[in-house]
């Protein structure tokens, strides 16, 4: 494949997975008051220091990831984390309805992302 022999596809791919963590690492330094609340909420021991690591890991491995650097260990970092916030923000299992439908989305879209980043994983 022409792309994929000069290494952009690769590239683009990490960049867009990468920046996308990153985006959203920035999008809940908005939304702290509402997070912290919900991570409370859910049992979760000192949340807003949780929240603060959550969003350091975010951004810190989406930006490895992004640009290349320690990607094996910046796609694990990542799948850590979504296993995390999947069983945290997406328990489907306590809800009906519309609300139950979204976060099965969550969780699907999230497994899809693990995906990603186990293929980042093997290649490198």
């Amino acid at each position: 494949m022409f792309l994929s022999d000069f290494m952009l596809l690769p590239f683009l791919g990490s960049l867009l997975l990468g920046g996308a963590f990153v985006f959203a690492g920035l999008r809940n330094l908005a939304n702290v008051p509402f997070l912290t609340d919900a991570l409370a909420a859910r049992g979760v021991p000192l949340a807003k220091v949780v929240l603060f690591a959550g969003i350091a890991l975010q951004c810190c491995a989406g930006a490895l990831l992004a640009a290349g650097v320690f990607p094996v260990y910046a796609a694990a970092s990542l799948i850590v984390f979504l296993v995390t916030a999947t069983l945290i923000f997406h328990n489907f299992w306590d809800h009906e309805g519309v609300d139950r439908v979204a976060r099965i989305n969550g969780v699907v879209s999230n497994v899809a992302l693990a995906g990603g980043f186990l293929l980042i994983m093997a290649n490198g």
